[in-house]
C-alpha cells in the first residue's frame, strides 16, 4: 500500500518551501495599518516565488505570531484559512499548514483549506520558553480522522525548538518510540531555534534507526549543506535561507529560492 506520504510526495526526496504570513490581527507585532490585503500580498509573492523556483511543496506558517501560544485564538486560524482560500487559486503543489504550537488548530485549519499534510510537535514532554509543552498526538489524529481527513498527512517533529525535551531518552529512542505508538507519516529533526540546523549526526541515528520512515530536516537547511542533508535525510523543509539576506523575517528572494532548487535538481541527477 502507498502511504500518504508517498501519495503527497511521490518517490523523490521532497523539498517543501515555506509560506511564512505575517503577524496576524491580535497577534502582539501585527501590522494594523497593513492589514489583512498586505498579508495577502506578502504571502502571494512568496508563494510564487517558491513555485517558479521549482519546489515540490509549500507549507503556511504563522512564524511571525511571537510571542508564540499552546493555544492559539480562533481569530489566529480563521484568519489563516481566509489567507489561504484567497490564495487557493494561485497554489500549483501540495501545501501542507503549520500553526505554532497548536497541534488541534494545525489539524483544523488543515482540513479546512484542503491541506495535504500538517506539521507541528504531536509527540513529547518539554520545558520551553512558552511553559510546560505537553502535546497530545492520540487527540489530534483522531481529530483529524472526526473531521473526515485521514489522507492527510502528518509530520512530527521531534526535537523541538525553543524547548529542551524533559525525557532523557537519546534523540532516537524518542523518534524510534513516537513512530512505534503514533505512527506518524515522517519524523521532523530540528535545530535549536527556527533558521538554525539541525546538527547531522542527529539526523544520522533518527534515520539508522527508522529506515522505513521518511525523515526530514526541518530547519536551518542552507544552499551549501542541503547536499549534505539530503545524503542522510528523506527531504527538508527550508525557509529562512531562501529570505532576502537570509533573514527569516524577510520575504523570499526568487534568486535564491531557484538557486537552492537548481542545486537540489543536480544532486537529484537533473
Amino acid at each position: 500500500m502507498t502511504s500518504r506520504f508517498e501519495k503527497v510526495f511521490g518517490s523523490e526526496k521532497p523539498i517543501i518551501g515555506m509560506v511564512h504570513i505575517g503577524a496576524l490581527p491580535g497577534s502582539p507585532l501585527h501590522d494594523e495599518k497593513g492589514g489583512l490585503e498586505k498579508l495577502i500580498e506578502d504571502a502571494e509573492a512568496d508563494l510564487d516565488a517558491l513555485q517558479k523556483a521549482g519546489f515540490d511543496a509549500v507549507m503556511f506558517g504563522n512564524e511571525n505570531d511571537r510571542p508564540y501560544e499552546f493555544e492559539v485564538d480562533t481569530a489566529s486560524t480563521a484568519t489563516m484559512a481566509y489567507i489561504i482560500g484567497r490564495l487557493k487559486d494561485r497554489i500549483s503543489i501540495p501545501f501542507g499548514v503549520n500553526v505554532l504550537w497548536d497541534p488541534m488548530s494545525s489539524i483544523a485549519l488543515g482540513a479546512a483549506t484542503g491541506a495535504v499534510f500538517v506539521r507541528e510537535i504531536f509527540t513529547g514532554t518539554y520545558a520551553s520558553d512558552m511553559g510546560l509543552w505537553t502535546p497530545d498526538a492520540g487527540k489530534a489524529m483522531r481529530y483529524r480522522d472526526r473531521l473526515g481527513r485521514s489522507d492527510m498527512a502528518m509530520l512530527y517533529n521531534v526535537s523541538a525548538e525553543f524547548a529542551h525535551s524533559l525525557d532523557q531518552r537519546p534523540l532516537a529512542d524518542r523518534a524510534r518510540s513516537a513512530v512505534f505508538s503514533s505512527v506518524p507519516d515522517a519524523v521532523l529533526v530540528s535545530g535549536q531555534i527556527t533558521g538554525e540546523a539541525a546538527a547531522l549526526c542527529d539526523l544520522e541515528a533518527v534515520k539508522k534507526v527508522l529506515p522505513d520512515t521518511p525523515v526530514m530536516a526541518n530547519t536551518g537547511v542552507k544552499h551549501e549543506t542541503v547536499a549534505d542533508v539530503l545524503a542522510i535525510a528523506d527531504g527538508c523543509i527550508v525557509g529562512s535561507s531562501l529570505k532576502i539576506d537570509g533573514d527569516t523575517w524577510k520575504a523570499v528572494d526568487a534568486e535564491r529560492a531557484a538557486d537552492f532548487m537548481e542545486r537540489v535538481r543536480n544532486i537529484r541527477g537533473g
